[in-house]
């Protein structure tokens, strides 16, 4: 058999190309890209301006209900009836509702004494009020430090409860429900949730208990978070961008429009009657907090969100631990949504347009949408169309939705507007994390239940004291977020 020849194995467009390894790929490149590349990124631009847009609507929507929030004063005061608890004679302390304040912590060495000296130090009868510390820490020397704090405070008439369990199961979860079952807390009427670095001020029960006293279709008081350790590094400046937004922005435009906003798993005080109605504590995703906040506004509940009332806590100031943190708050809601939705649409108990909200609103524009769209559109449609000038992407949708998207979510952070370029890339390299774990919560892929604890450094007892611990300099190259950024 005569030997085959070259132009029998390759087509003609690739005689005098077969040595060349770069121009073969130009010509397979050209080849497929009218018939398959081009239609299936156009496909991709539309859908990406779609998402777009549904984000674009819901930021200038939420810009416009804050402007006039602040403009004609709607503070909580004015919405709902609020009035310091008054003395009795004859019923003494016991006019006081009983409050348990609830301190779920694991392995927290760094500021076990900060949180729970915090919580003893809440201004409240003395006979009213029960701090329950939920240690499920695996390391002993740890576990007997926070014992030993406990027991310190206890000596000095602190009514402080030390609770463990044999087992970590439905992590912070389990340990909340666990801690619920306690004989002592049938006598309680709300309980407040701390989490290990969270330092409340000695007034936060006498600013928040009235409301739920006075009105009793509220479940839930939300405060705000407050950074004590901000400005420690640009990583830290570019949390706080996000997170005010959330805080200044969408938490109290869903709490003045009377619409559904998340319980932010710490700083908040739960009305027990509505916790135990709503199904208490569920550990099925790694967002009980979400959870239990979306199961109690379905059974008709309202919430209340304090933007005046803030709670001074820690941020992620290394890469990985945010990084951890980001998958657990971008998987969670995903896994929830793919299992609450129908639930959502099947309930009677609230309006259709509530339930329009809560899906469409909070889970598919915020939790889904703004994830996607930011990696998808930004990160990759947008480069790619650089490499298909066939394929064009209108000004309005490149240009003139992002920078108003961009600005608005800036704005809750006036003094970290000179870093805005720095943010966008920073949230553009985090888009990569959190649309992978969007992905895996709503398919319930490998990691959706995976939690890990954010690691904390205890950098506000370390300022308090006016000296700071030197740290070991430490270096990583990571090649993936300096790719996508």
């Amino acid at each position: 058999m005569d030997r085959l020849s070259s132009t029998t194995i390759l087509p003609d467009t690739f005689q005098g190309t077969r040595d060349d390894f770069s121009m073969q790929m130009a010509v397979i490149w050209g080849q497929i890209k009218a018939p398959l590349i081009v239609p299936l990124l156009r496909l991709t631009v539309i859908v990406c301006l779609i998402m777009s847009l549904m984000l674009f609507i819901e930021r200038v929507y939420m810009g416009i209900v804050i402007m006039l929030v602040k403009l004609f004063g709607r503070k909580p005061e004015r919405r709902y009836k609020w009035e310091p608890i008054k003395d009795d004679v004859e019923l003494g302390n016991s006019a006081y509702p009983m409050v348990l304040v609830q301190i779920p912590m694991y392995n927290e060495r760094e500021v076990y004494q900060l949180s729970i000296g915090a919580a003893c130090g809440l201004s409240w009868p003395s006979d009213r009020i029960i701090i329950q510390v939920l240690d499920d820490s695996t390391d002993p020397t740890i576990k007997d430090l926070v014992e030993l704090e406990c027991q310190r405070w206890a000596s000095k008439g602190i009514n402080i409860k030390y609770e463990i369990r044999d087992n970590r199961n439905g992590y912070k979860a389990g340990a909340l429900k666990e801690g619920m079952k306690r004989s002592y807390v049938k006598h309680c009427d709300y309980v407040v949730i701390f989490d290990a670095d969270f330092q409340p001020e000695p007034d936060f029960l006498w600013r928040t208990i009235p409301f739920l006293v006075h009105n009793p279709e509220l479940a839930l008081v939300q405060a705000r978070w407050k950074f004590v350790n901000a400005d420690e590094c640009l990583m830290t400046r570019m949390q706080e961008m996000s997170l005010d937004y959330h805080f200044t922005v969408e938490q109290e435009v869903g709490s003045s429009t009377y619409a559904f906003f998340g319980f932010n798993g710490t700083a908040g005080v739960w009305r027990i009657a509505a916790l135990n109605e709503a199904g208490g504590w569920k550990d099925r995703t790694t967002v009980e907090d979400m959870d239990l906040a979306v199961r109690a506004s379905l059974k008709g509940w309202k919430f209340l969100y304090l933007g005046s009332l803030k709670v001074k806590n820690e941020l992620p100031s290394t890469l990985k631990a945010y990084r951890y943190q980001q998958h657990r708050w971008s998987c969670g809601p995903a896994n929830l949504f793919r299992k609450m939705v129908m639930e959502i649409i099947t309930n009677k108990k609230v309006s259709s347009w509530k339930k329009v909200h809560v899906i469409y609103s909070f889970f598919v524009v915020r939790k889904l949408v703004a994830h996607i769209v930011t990696f998808i559109f930004y990160c990759v449609v947008l480069p790619a169309t650089v490499l298909v000038p066939e394929v064009e992407v209108p000004k309005w949708g490149a240009v003139y939705i992002p920078t108003i998207i961009t600005i608005l979510n800036a704005v809750g952070t006036p003094r970290s507007l000179h870093l805005l370029v720095f943010w966008i890339l920073f949230e553009n390299v985090m888009s990569l994390h959190r649309t992978k774990a969007t992905f895996i919560g709503l398919l319930e892929a490998g990691r959706v239940n995976e939690w890990i604890v954010t690691e904390k450094l205890g950098d506000a007892l370390k300022a308090k004291a006016g000296t700071k611990a030197p740290r070991k300099p430490r270096f990583r190259l990571h090649l993936l977020e300096l790719c996508v950024g």
